[in-house]
């Protein structure tokens, strides 16, 4: 199976926000290319906000390029059999945190934002850290830490809030 078919079946059993997923399907309908960053027309990202549910903390990177606080994430590549590994691969390369897994049940949220490149259709993931993690930041990013829950209004934009909000509720 493709990552575009894998994309597509994930989508579809997707529960919740049924507007934005459909806007998801109908991309890729139009666009057999919508995986890719090449899709000037938009593209499917995959991120997963990285959480130590143990210590109340997540973990964000302060983007090089957007200036703001958000959960890891990024393109998808050839490499990448499935949506989930897509999530998870970017989540363990710009947190430096080995032995990461998804929170079960598929994507958390929806999210499609605009960015310098082209709309984003992103996915979003969240990812358990293991006990002890520790973070190593990565070229992608001006810095990396760890926020209280509570914190994270203070910081990040309503896009991150609704993710975490959303990432609690199914712990």
């Amino acid at each position: 199976m493709s990552l575009y078919d894998d994309t597509v079946l994930v989508l579809k059993g997707y529960e919740g926000q049924e507007e934005l997923r459909q806007t998801y399907l109908d991309h890729l309908g139009a666009h057999p290319d919508g995986m890719w960053k090449a899709c000037g027309a938009g593209h499917v990202t995959a991120s997963a906000l990285v959480i130590d549910p143990e210590h109340g903390r997540v973990l964000l990177t302060l983007h090089k390029k957007l200036r703001m606080w958000l959960q890891m994430g990024g393109h998808c590549e050839p490499v990448d059999a499935t949506l989930a590994a897509a999530a998870l691969r970017e989540g363990t390369e710009e947190s430096g945190v080995p032995g990461l897994s998804l929170l079960p049940g598929g994507p958390v949220r929806l999210d499609r934002h605009h960015t310098p490149c082209a709309w984003h259709y992103d996915v979003q993931y969240a990812a358990l850290a293991p006990a002890g993690a520790v973070e190593a930041i990565s070229d992608e990013s001006l810095d990396l830490r760890w926020f209280p829950y509570a914190e994270v209004a203070k910081v990040a934009d309503e896009s991150v809030v609704r993710l975490l909000e959303a990432t609690r509720a199914r712990l």
